[in-house]
């Protein structure tokens, strides 16, 4: 009886095992050019699309879907925030531009070059070019992005988000809440609405997350399919590493250096300078300690 006991112990771990090896296993992902968009498939379901239209502030990510319920872990704005655009890069208060809030004519961050480099495999890449612009002004920044999306299991897939920013004038960013890597969470999984907002330092909330330098910050929360979040982490080569986050409990973050600037009214950057940022952004089944957040982040700090 006991040996029968054994071999059937022996039989689960075996299976557990084999079920967590194949979850581990990377997906394919693809990736396809249509108009101003990008659109990415994850194992043949669709994850989100780079937009880049002529009407639109600044080019963005939406939806970015969640691997297990299928549904965006992020949101298009709302009456009281129609600023706020999924998943964005983005800058205020820039030598007099707005790079950031509504009005195309204050400034918008213009693609002149989205391109697929990699479009089927293990990952896809995108590198695109903008031009920061506004009517009758000079451009004061041009950026370099280099995007990877992959999926290294079934229950998370992965965007890193590189950029290098090249000031062609002086730049003065005066102080302001609005600026860089930034993301609006999908209503269900906010602190309002039962969700729950967590950074690396295991601090709770807008109260306890606001203006905290910390390496990473996430949103999570329970549907119908089980627990669900994204996270935004900041890579140890970023200027500014670790940014202090501006964080609400309604459903906003942003690592945000402007809003706490070195001299605390402005940030000043010469002509020629180059800033290097990258992030990563993953969207994952379970919670936190489920997805391993903090392992997760110590790989991609060492790549």
């Amino acid at each position: 009886m006991k040996n029968r006991f054994f071999l059937f112990s022996i039989a689960i771990v075996a299976f557990l095992c084999s079920f967590s090896r194949v979850d581990a296993q990377p997906q394919q992902v693809s990736a396809e050019k249509i108009g101003n968009r990008i659109d990415v498939t994850v194992a043949g379901s669709f994850f989100t699309s780079y937009r880049f239209y002529e009407d639109e502030k600044y080019p963005f990510f939406f939806p970015v879907n969640a691997p297990v319920s299928g549904g965006s872990a992020t949101s298009m704005r709302n009456g009281l925030y129609p600023h706020h655009t999924s998943l964005f890069f983005g800058c205020d208060r820039v030598n007099g531009g707005n790079y950031w809030q509504e009005g195309l004519d204050r400034g918008r961050i213009i693609s002149i070059g989205a391109r697929i480099l990699e479009a089927k495999g293990e990952r896809v890449i995108i590198e695109d070019e903008c031009i920061w612009k506004r009517p009758d002004a000079e451009a004061p920044i041009k950026d370099k992005r280099l995007i990877t999306i992959s999926s290294p299991s079934k229950s998370l897939y992965q965007l890193d988000f590189e950029i290098e920013m090249e000031m062609l004038m002086d730049v003065t960013i005066l102080k302001t809440n609005h600026s860089l890597f930034s993301a609006r969470i999908a209503e269900d999984l906010t602190v309002k609405q039962g969700g729950v907002m967590v950074n690396s330092e295991g601090q709770v909330g807008e109260k306890a997350t606001f203006g905290v330098r910390a390496k990473w910050l996430t949103f999570y929360g329970k549907r119908k399919t089980g627990y669900e979040g994204i996270v935004i982490m900041q890579h140890p080569s970023c200027k500014w590493f670790p940014a202090p986050w501006f964080t609400r409990d309604y459903g906003f973050m942003s690592p945000t250096p402007m809003y706490w600037p070195e001299n605390d009214q402005q940030a000043d950057l010469k002509k020629g300078e180059k800033i290097h940022l990258k992030y990563r952004v993953l969207v994952y089944g379970g919670t936190p300690e489920e997805a391993n957040l903090n392992a997760l982040y110590e790989k991609f700090a060492k790549e």
